[in-house]
């Protein structure tokens, strides 16, 4: 019946588009999906398979898939934008426009978008509603500039911080990056029942990436292999995965460059067609990373040569080439050669199609810059940029309450640190220059105004073992009442076609030191910057640290002597504005921990959903002073758990409720009241754990199962319920069956995954 339909909608569509069904855009998308395929030629389908830059689409007899927008200006995307469109629309045979694709990790990648927290600090504010509203602010200025679709977000977990790219990941929780990242897709593609039809207007399709296990390689080495059995990638690695194709109808998926088990990710049919196409019944298409067809050849050696990539690649379940037409042009022989169908290219090439009938890009209009300059950068956009980074940043320690800073109280104020006058927004970003943002130190000069002194000295470099500004910084340090240190990292930035800095972009020394291929093999401060603080803490003045870089360090020694600790990653373009506020009380802390901190890089991993086993046997820690056992001069505890942060208010949680101490198959409702104690407002991350207390394959001690944030006026209670179902409660079996065993599940309400408030068992029944 559906196909005799769409038979009769396409030839209603017939009389009134000269017989191509494909260009009335009031024809189902079916019917303009099938009338265009079968007027292509094998040579054109499989260049819909490839991608090519924006720039050189003017130039081009072919119609490439997709392009790229440059890492430019605004105006330059738009001009770009416009002339590829309208050449591939009015130029060439069949019309047919490419998908637009532009990176939108934390804000359209063009000079002059709306920069916002990086992903990491996304991540620490545990609230999935501020992420959507920041995804659709995203989705409204890359689309004016003609973007259709974002190469965004990851779901890779947080499991290494030696790796580079953990900047640009959620958490190291699978649910709590399954969250985060629906959150962001529902916000820049659209709710999932309005997807199903189409991307509405103003939206962008996006990519979920890097499937799968990337972000624990061997050595924390970015590209390098991942050793992870099927029953932890189901459960860690492909959850937030599943959870994106199934509940947010995400309409891209990019394998990932690693290979697991042997099999590099783009030639890994287990995973994209097994997993993707067969159990999950994704609908949408396999874009891959760039160039990750050619590793298959050049850098796993899995090919001889790319005929061979093609084959691989193609079969595995890949449908479009990215970033240049190297591997698939090889398609054309295989087909000839009757190793592949054609109608196995054209299975690839509808679902290519289909995307683009969704997205609207046969019909939209062409960028026009006027309206650029309505939608980008707007005043609302920069303060939700600020909202946010204000709700990302983490209260790490407050001795003695030193912080929130009375303005009242201080005549001068030192602002320290090689990161204090210099805007740090992470990888996937235009540029560092100042001029785009707020440094911390022009954040706490806006709050300070004319009532105190603000003393200025940058101390070091981020990386340099240069001591020379030591003196500079002490002095500034010893006349005044208190001394913000800024320390941190730096990330690869993007303009041009690569690796570069951007306009106006202040010349540094230092090599990046995190983002995309940036890794560590030494996680404490980097350079001599400890030693910077160590010199500042014998002034004996109050000290806060403030941490803005992409990965958890190990601050084992700042713990210990630093009294104030604020970690912010990377807080976007009003990162300083937003820290200044949470330094002098304006804003209330309420971030939390996303990843675990470890007290040095031997401790890795770390993460806080371990094994029963994975702290040894015998605990019996030892220290440097007293030998002991799991580990012989140390404990395996983290530096500071995940789900950690503190807050100028204390909360006091009681009356652990469930709607059924013994439950079947069905859901359950487990509740706790909230009280705000303290004397101001604040927000809490009230979290859910879980442990199945016997399993025949072994789980977690904790698992996050569900969270949110509340806000509480002083005095003020809450009660807070969440709904589980027993299906949560499920792992993978011995028979890699997923399966919700019989038994006891303790269930927990914490203020972080080790300070555990209150408990209750439960018991599962089938």
């Amino acid at each position: 019946m559906k196909k005799l339909l769409i038979f009769l909608c396409g030839l209603l569509c017939i009389i009134s588009t000269n017989g191509q069904t494909y260009k009335d855009k009031k024809a189902p998308v079916e019917a303009r999906v099938e009338d265009l395929l079968q007027r292509m030629t094998l040579e054109e389908k499989i260049q819909q398979m490839s991608m090519h830059g924006l720039g050189n689409f003017p130039h081009l007899s072919e119609v490439y898939g997709v392009c790229d927008s440059p890492f430019d200006g605004l105006e330059k995307i738009v001009e770009q934008s416009r002339n590829a469109k309208r050449h591939a629309k009015e130029n060439t045979r069949l019309g047919i426009p490419p998908i637009q694709i532009a990176e939108c990790l934390h804000g359209l990648l063009a000079y002059g978008a709306t920069i916002f927290p990086q992903a990491i600090a996304q991540g620490s504010t545990w609230n999935p509603e501020l992420i959507e509203k920041m995804a659709s602010a995203i989705a409204y200025e890359a689309s004016a500039t003609g973007v259709d679709q974002a190469l965004s977000p990851l779901f890779d977990l947080i499991r290494d911080p030696r790796y580079g790219r953990n900047e640009e990941c959620y958490a190291e929780d699978p649910y709590l990056v399954a969250e985060i990242g629906k959150a962001f897709v529902i916000g820049m593609q659209g709710t999932p029942e309005q997807t199903v039809h189409g991307i509405p207007e103003n939206k962008l399709m996006c990519t979920a990436k890097h499937f799968a296990g990337y972000s624990i390689p061997w050595a924390g080495i970015n590209l390098a292999p991942a050793s992870i059995g099927e029953r932890e990638m189901r459960t860690l690695h492909l959850y937030p995965f599943e959870k994106v194709v199934k509940e947010a109808n995400v309409y891209a998926i990019m394998p990932s460059y690693n290979e697991t088990d042997g099999v590099p990710a783009h030639a890994n049919r287990f995973l994209l067609t097994q997993i993707l196409r067969d159990e999950w019944n994704f609908q949408g298409y396999v874009f891959t990373d760039y160039g990750g067809l050619s590793h298959l050849e050049n850098f796993h050696k899995t090919a001889a040569d790319k005929s061979e990539a093609a084959f691989q690649g193609f079969t595995a379940g890949v449908d479009l080439e990215a970033a240049r037409p190297d591997i698939f042009p090889h398609l054309l022989g295989l087909v000839k050669d009757g190793k592949i169908s054609e109608a196995q290219i054209d299975q690839a090439v509808r679902r290519i199609l289909t995307a683009k009938f969704k997205a609207g890009v046969f019909d939209k209009k062409y960028a026009d810059m006027k309206e650029v300059k309505k939608r980008v950068h707007t005043q609302k956009h920069i303060d939700l940029a600020r909202e946010i980074a204000e709700e990302s940043v983490i209260l790490l320690q407050n001795d003695n309450n030193l912080l929130p800073l009375k303005l009242d109280q201080l005549k001068d104020i030192a602002v320290i640190g090689p990161n204090a006058n210099q805007v740090q927004y992470g990888d996937y970003s235009y540029t560092r220059d100042n001029k785009s943002g707020v440094t911390v130190l022009e954040g706490i000069k806006n709050i300070v105004g004319n009532k105190a002194n603000v003393h200025y000295a940058k101390g070091c470099g981020i990386s340099s073992l240069d001591k020379s500004g030591f003196s500079e910084a002490i002095a500034a340090a010893q006349k005044s009442d208190a001394v913000v240190v800024v320390l941190g990292e730096t990330s690869v930035i993007l303009s041009g076609l690569g690796w570069g800095k951007g306009p106006g972009e202040m010349e540094s020394d230092d090599p990046f030191t995190t983002g995309e291929g940036y890794d560590l093999t030494d996680i404490n401060p980097i350079g001599v910057q400890r030693e910077l603080i160590q010199a500042i803490k014998e002034t004996g003045k109050p000290i806060i640290l403030v941490l803005v870089h992409g990965r958890p360090w190990s601050i084992k020694w700042e713990k210990e002597n630093i009294p104030a600790i604020l970690e912010a990653w990377y807080p976007g373009e009003q990162g300083g504005n937003a820290i200044a506020n949470i330094l002098f009380g304006k804003v209330n802390p309420s971030g939390r921990l996303n990843a675990t901190i470890p007290q040095s890089v031997g401790h890795i991993p770390v993460f806080y959903d371990y094994k029963p086993s994975a702290k040894g046997i015998n605990r019996e820690p030892g220290t440097p002073e007293k030998a002991g056992r799991d580990y012989v001069f140390s404990s395996p505890d983290p530096l500071f758990p995940f789900g950690f942060g503190l807050s100028y208010t204390t909360f006091e949680y009681s009356d652990m409720q469930a709607s059924k101490e013994t439950f079947g198959n069905e859901d359950i409702t487990i509740s706790v009241n909230v009280k705000n104690t303290g004397e101001v407002a604040g927000k809490e991350v009230v979290q859910l754990y879980v442990n199945d207390k016997v399993s025949t394959v072994t789980t977690p001690v904790v698992a996050l199962k569900r969270f949110k944030k509340i806000e509480l006026a002083p005095g003020e209670s809450q009660r807070v319920s969440f709904t589980v179902s027993y299906k949560d409660l499920g792992l993978w079996n011995k028979d890699m069956q997923y399966v919700t065993e019989p038994g006891e599940f303790e269930f927990m309400f914490g203020k972080s995954s080790e300070n555990i408030q209150c408990r209750k068992t439960l018991v599962y029944k089938e």
